[in-house]
């Protein structure tokens, strides 16, 4: 197994849609599936191209009331090349006999390719060799080399290169029933004798996306003129190049595509862009050449290199890269996000949820540029948070559980069941955790960057006003004598209300009233952060008291916390009082209990019922905060935190969880790292075989899943490396696994680039020489030490105490 390449040796066509998703390439500007560049919209094909904002609204009549949805649109098809020998039928793998096939995708590069031996009906035997990429060089290029090698013929033969403008949002089965038609078509053209170009409209947004190809021939280094003609209608434009090949003899067809939209910036309009771009860049050769050096210097920062687990290395490797094409330094220079599909498929039709989460941990402490520019996604919607939380009866800023084009809510009141075929009302948007999320997002950035500039003009804000919405959705019970939260939804999502009752949410979700406590506690001290002049302003803008600040102090110290079983903190009060579900019986009914809620539903039952949940919910706590935060925070709200408080906790709320999200995975094998490292390896090493093997049976071909994607990178160093900063200080603590013998990585703390590597029960970190850096607090253990620029410094490890582990559980 290459440690750099996924590949597929045998063509199946009903697992076409999961690999077009896997082996799709992007640049953190737009990305397009790895579908091949004859394949047209099918049950077996969907060849669709993405762009960050690259929004549209439509109206849909459901169950006879009007739904509005908003989709990340599917731009038009810029991959169209289609062959025909001698007027026969164009090529399709459905037309011919494979004599031999490979699809790969190269990591390195970010470049996919197929290579396909091929007889047809007549007995001619041809090679097509095909490359692609969507240049991470230049972020509005892409570029697919064909090479056609008749192996037992000569004759003439037909390349079709086009533009397809007709295409629509079809990648999701289910959202079928959506309007799925989000482009109008405005011109084609020709671009002197070998371009095509076309411009369309999103019909709601209004958004103009414009793309302009280039098509040459060329045997060997020379290129040859072909015969071409033009056919173009509003939304489609191709050109047909014909020319003769002989026996033996390859022939290079290069086809140069330039994609702009009127979101970009630093141009008069996108159509012109397009034009002058795609006739001033480069052959196909040099932009490879280009494409790899602009890799080269991601790898340089990115790479986790493990010796001892090829496969592990490899799919590290390419999570890395789905990252990447996602979220790049293209992504953080415009009004970009992290869709928790990527942009590789149509699945929540391309929004923003809570995954930004499970993302940014590695992107802060490689590229914090990158994080930087995605956090202020959602300081520009702040405006329109704000605005919820006034209609909502709130106060400060309430973000939606799902975002898109302009920080409205977009979840729909309404969820279809598949089981079923039935319609329920859908109250997820009660998840009021995703601010606590955003609040989390900003206050790791400063903790990885010390960025002040970025705290005192943007993140400190958006803090304040997260703080204010639970400031006012927390009411004080003098009973209890503490702050309570009702009507809310946590990280679980089966229990959006208690089974008995018409009121939306639950009591005091015990995820959700911590990380309030923490909050206001944090808001406080990023306050102190500010000079006296710049605190009084802000305050003086915001309208921010004393009186405020010292209420947030309080409540940060009385949140109240449900608990039962003497130390399982309870996912939310009445939460003990629920039945047990045997999940025995269930998993010999069915199998996959993935989507339990949609299972019981169908059989006229509720999740609400029952102590199950989706993901984690109060296990969040533990992979969000080291032990020593949350004894912290337990201690200032007047709880009991026991040494066995997260082992036993683990050990309630594992075996009573389906794991529908694949987000659970990464929870899970994270804080088992610190009980039991080896089953926490295991859980790891499934999660890194999330997308690959399609584990969830069928939601891969939609898109990738970002958050686990990002959060086995996340693992590496926070999991099994320990890494946490606490005091002005990076700590490590690696775990006692020989899989992680030889790791190594590269890593920016506040603006110092080190470099780590495990190896005979040490951890090496050095500071590289460099213009950039400053001396570092770092810690293992009891030893801490002040690493000066061009330093490295070796840590003796010893193997830690083994904590009892929780008995081992099946996956539910």
């Amino acid at each position: 197994m290459s440690n750099w390449t996924l590949s597929y040796d045998h063509y199946v066509p009903e697992e076409e849609m999961r690999r077009e998703a896997l082996t799709s390439t992007g640049n953190g500007y737009f990305c397009t599936r790895g579908a091949c560049e004859w394949s047209d919209c099918g049950p077996n094909h969907y060849p669709g191209t993405f762009m960050h904002g690259g929004f549209n609204r439509a109206v849909s009549i459901i169950g006879g009331r009007p739904v509005s949805n908003e989709d990340l649109v599917n731009l038009p098809n810029w991959l169209p090349l289609k062959l025909r020998i001698e007027n026969d039928e164009p090529f399709s793998l459905e037309n011919v006999e494979i004599l031999s096939y490979n699809h790969s995708f190269d990591i390195r590069r970010a470049v996919v390719s197929r290579t396909i031996r091929f007889r047809d009906k007549k007995g001619r035997e041809t090679t097509l060799a095909s490359r692609r990429f969507v240049s991470m060089h230049k972020m509005h290029m892409a570029a697919i080399e064909w090479v056609i090698t008749p192996e037992n013929w000569s004759g003439e033969i037909e390349v079709i290169s086009a533009l397809d403008g007709r295409v629509v949002n079809w990648g999701v089965p289910v959202y079928h029933k959506f309007e799925s038609k989000h482009l109008r078509p405005v011109r084609t053209g020709p671009i002197g004798s070998d371009g095509i170009s076309l411009i369309v409209q999103t019909s709601q947004s209004r958004i103009y996306i414009a793309q302009a190809a280039r098509t040459n021939v060329f045997v060997g280094d020379e290129k040859i003129e072909p015969g071409r003609s033009l056919h173009m209608q509003d939304d489609y434009i191709q050109q047909t190049l014909t020319f003769t090949v002989r026996e033996k003899t390859p022939v290079r067809i290069e086809k140069i595509v330039a994609l702009y939209s009127s979101k970009d910036q630093a141009i008069s309009e996108p159509l012109a862009a397009a034009q002058i771009a795609v006739c001033r860049w480069c052959d196909f050769g040099l932009a490879y050449e280009r494409q790899e050096q602009a890799w080269d210097q991601l790898w340089a920062m990115s790479d986790f290199k493990l010796p001892g687990d090829p496969e592990a290395q490899m799919l590290l490797r390419f999570n890395t890269a789905h990252i990447l094409m996602c979220c790049s330094r293209h992504s953080a220079d415009i009004d970009a996000a992290a869709p928790a599909r990527g942009l590789t498929g149509e699945h929540y039709h391309g929004r923003m949820f809570w995954d930004e989460m499970y993302i940014y941990p590695f992107l802060n402490y490689r590229m914090p540029e990158i994080t930087r520019g995605l956090l202020m996604y959602r300081n520009r919607r702040l405006d329109e948070a704000r605005e919820r939380a006034r209609e909502a009866g709130y106060n400060g800023a309430m973000f939606p559980w799902q975002s898109g084009s302009d920080g409205r809510e977009e979840t729909h009141l309404i969820n279809f069941n598949e089981r079923d075929g039935k319609w329920y009302p859908d109250y997820s948007f009660n998840q009021r955790h995703v601010n606590a999320a955003i609040f989390y997002n900003m206050w790791q950035y400063f903790q990885a960057t010390r960025d002040l500039n970025f705290l005192w003009n943007h993140g400190a804000r958006l803090m304040i006003e997260v703080a204010r919405l639970f400031a006012s959705l927390a009411k004080y019970n003098p009973d209890r004598g503490r702050y309570e939260i009702h009507g809310v939804m946590g990280p679980d999502e089966y229990h959006e209300k208690y089974h008995d009752s018409e009121e939306h949410g639950v009591k005091n979700n015990a995820y959700t009233n911590i990380m309030a406590a923490w909050m206001f506690s944090t808001v406080i001290e990023a306050l102190d952060l500010f000079p006296k002049k710049r605190r009084k302003s802000l305050c003086a803008i915001l309208d921010l008291t004393d009186e405020e600040i010292t209420k947030w102090e309080d409540m940060s110290a009385k949140m109240f916390v449900p608990f039962h079983d003497a130390g399982i903190i309870s996912q939310f009060e009445g939460y003990e009082s629920l039945g047990e579900l045997d999940w025995d019986a269930y998993r010999k009914k069915y199998g996959n209990l993935y989507r339990l809620d949609f299972i019981l539903k169908a059989e006229g039952d509720t999740a609400e019922k029952y102590k199950v949940s989706k993901q984690a919910d109060t296990l969040m706590l533990f992979y969000l905060f080291s032990e020593s935060d949350l004894k912290t925070l337990f201690a200032r709200l007047g709880y009991e935190y026991g040494e066995d408080t997260m082992r036993r906790n683990i050990e309630y709320y594992y075996q009573r969880c389906s794991h529908c999200s694949t987000l659970s995975l990464i929870v899970h094998a994270d804080i088992m790292a610190d009980i039991d490292p080896q089953r926490s390896w295991e859980m790891f090493k499934k999660s890194l075989r999330a997308d690959v093997d399609d584990i969830q049976g069928g939601t891969t071909p939609e898109g990738i899943h970002m958050g686990i994607m990002a959060g086995t990178l996340d693992l590496m160093q926070r999991g099994f490396m320990g890494m946490e900063v606490r005091d002005d200080t990076l700590y490590f603590a690696p775990k006692p696994l020989p899989e992680l013998e030889g790791l190594s990585f590269q890593m920016v703390y506040r603006n110092t680039p080190l470099r780590l590597k495990l190896e005979n029960q040490t951890l090496k970190v050095s500071i590289e020489d460099g213009e950039f850096g400053q001396p570092t607090m770092i810690g293992v253990g009891d030893e801490v030490i002040e690493l000066q620029v061009g330093d490295s410094h070796s840590f003796p490890l010893s193997p830690p105490k083994a904590k009892a582990a929780p008995a081992k559980k099946a996956l539910a």
